[in-house]
C-alpha cells in the first residue's frame, strides 16, 4: 500500500479522517448552540474520559461547530503550574475578535476589562516584563475584574463578555482542555461564574474536557456543580463505529478491509480511537495490497505495538521515578489478581508492595499530579491510560 496515501493520523489531539462514534455529542452540542443563541437557558458542558479516547479531538470539533455558527470562541489548556487569568484572557481576547462587534466603544470596554483581569495576576507595581501584553490596545478598565478575588473578577469578566455577545445575537464558547489541572481557587471561580451566567441567561458557555475524576474535582469545589454542568463520558468506540473509523478513510483511497481483518483490529485496539489510528497506520504501510486481511494485521501488529510502547505508554512511564514505577507495576498486578478490573484498592497495592499505605502516599500523590493515575472514589485508583497495565506487565516479562 502506498504510504504517501496513508489516511490514518495517530497524533495527540489530531483529528482522525473519520470522526466516528461521536454523532450524539455533536448533535447535542448543535442543540445547545441554538438554544443559547435564542436566549434559552442551557448548562455548560464537561467531557470526561481516559487518555486516548479523543476528548481533545471532540473538544476541537465542538469549537468548530460554534465557529460555523459565528460564535466567538477561545481555547486554553490548563496546567498545574499556571493560573487561569492569563490563558483565559488570551482565549477571551480571541473570542471577542471573532464576534466582530460593530460598536468600537463597547469592544474597547470589554477588551479593557480582559486586560485588567489579566494584569491583576502580575500584582500592583509589577515590572514591565512581567505585565501581560496580549496585543490589546484598549487601556485597562479600573475597578472591573481587577479586585484580586478570582471569583469576583471572573463573574464580572464573563458578564461583560457575555453581554457583548448578546448584543450580536450570538454566543461565546470557552473551551478548556485538561480541565482537571486547574487550581482549586480557579475551579471554584469557574463554577461560580457559570452559576451566575446560568441565572442571568447571558450567552456564554464553558466546554471542558478532562480525566474521569473531573466531576469529583468540580463537586468538591462547589456542591451545585453536579447540576451546573452537563457531563458526557467519552469512551471507546462501539464495534460499528470502530469499523467505520477504519473503513471510511480506506474507501476514500480505494482500499478496503476484510471482515476478519476488522474483527482482529477491534480485538487489538479495544475500540480506543488513538489505538485505532496507530494500528491503521501500521497496517496500511505494511499491507501489500487491498483488501487488507487478518494476516496483514498480524504482520503489522508488532510495529503498531512498538510505536505505542514508545510514544504512548513509554513517554508516560519515563516521567515516573523508580519508586513510582514500582507503584504502577503493583497496580497492574493487583488489577489482574482481582479479575482484570479497571480500578484497584490502594490498600491492596500497598499489600502487594509489602508496605503500609501511609508510606506510599507521596508516590501516589505524585502520580496523581503527573496525570498517570486518578482516583474516582476514595481508597481506589486507576490508570488514566487504557491498556497501561497490560503494557507494564509485558515490560516485566
Amino acid at each position: 500500500m502506498d504510504p504517501i496515501r496513508n489516511p490514518y493520523a495517530p497524533g495527540a489531539g489530531q483529528r482522525p479522517p473519520e470522526l466516528a462514534g461521536r454523532d450524539e455529542q455533536l448533535g447535542a452540542f448543535d442543540v445547545v448552540i441554538e438554544r443559547v443563541s435564542a436566549g434559552r437557558p442551557e448548562r455548560s458542558l464537561v467531557l470526561t474520559g481516559l487518555r486516548g479516547v479523543g476528548k481533545t479531538v471532540l473538544l476541537n470539533a465542538l469549537r468548530s461547530a460554534a465557529v460555523r455558527k459565528k460564535w466567538g470562541t477561545g481555547k486554553l489548556e490548563a496546567r498545574p503550574d499556571q493560573g487561569l487569568r492569563r490563558p483565559l484572557s488570551s482565549a477571551l481576547h480571541q473570542a471577542v475578535r471573532e464576534l466582530g462587534h460593530r460598536d468600537a466603544d463597547s469592544v474597547d470596554h470589554v477588551l479593557g476589562v480582559i486586560r485588567s483581569f489579566a494584569q491583576r495576576d502580575a500584582g500592583v507595581g509589577a515590572r514591565l516584563k512581567d505585565q501581560w501584553h496580549p496585543g490589546i490596545d484598549a487601556p485597562a478598565v479600573k475597578g472591573r475584574a481587577d479586585s484580586g478575588d478570582i471569583e469576583i473578577d471572573l463573574v464580572e469578566l464573563f458578564t461583560d463578555v457575555g453581554g457583548l455577545a448578546a448584543d450580536q445575537g450570538r454566543g461565546v464558547g470557552v473551551f478548556i482542555d485538561e480541565m482537571q489541572d486547574l487550581g482549586a481557587d480557579d475551579v471554584s471561580a469557574l463554577c461560580a461564574a457559570c452559576h451566575e451566567l446560568s441565572q442571568s441567561g447571558l450567552p456564554l458557555i464553558v466546554v471542558g474536557a478532562g480525566l474521569p475524576h473531573l466531576p469529583a474535582v468540580l463537586s468538591a469545589s462547589k456542591s451545585y456543580s453536579e447540576r451546573l454542568f452537563r457531563y458526557q463520558r467519552i469512551d471507546r468506540l462501539s464495534r460499528e463505529a470502530a469499523d467505520r473509523a477504519l473503513s471510511a478513510p480506506a474507501e476514500d483511497e480505494g482500499a478496503a478491509y476484510t471482515a476478519e481483518a476488522l474483527e482482529v483490529m477491534y480485538a487489538a485496539t479495544g475500540g480506543y480511537p488513538y489505538f485505532i489510528q496507530a494500528y491503521g497506520k501500521a497496517v496500511w504501510d505494511l499491507a501489500p495490497e487491498s483488501p487488507i486481511t487478518a494476516d496483514d494485521v498480524a504482520v503489522a501488529a508488532p510495529e503498531a505495538e512498538s510505536e505505542l510502547a514508545v510514544g504512548f505508554f513509554g513517554s508516560r512511564f519515563e516521567r515516573a521515578t523508580p519508586g513510582e514505577r514500582d507503584y504502577l507495576r503493583a497496580m497492574a498486578d493487583v488489577a489482574v489478581d482481582l479479575g482484570d478490573v479497571d480500578d484497584v484498592p490502594t490498600a491492596d497495592v500497598a499489600a502487594s508492595l509489602g508496605k503500609k499505605p501511609q508510606s506510599l502516599s507521596p508516590a501516589r500523590d505524585s502520580l496523581l499530579k503527573k496525570g498517570l493515575i486518578y482516583s474516582g472514589e476514595r481508597g481506589r485508583i486507576a490508570f488514566t491510560v487504557p491498556h497501561f497495565g497490560r503494557y507494564l506487565r509485558e515490560q516485566a516479562i
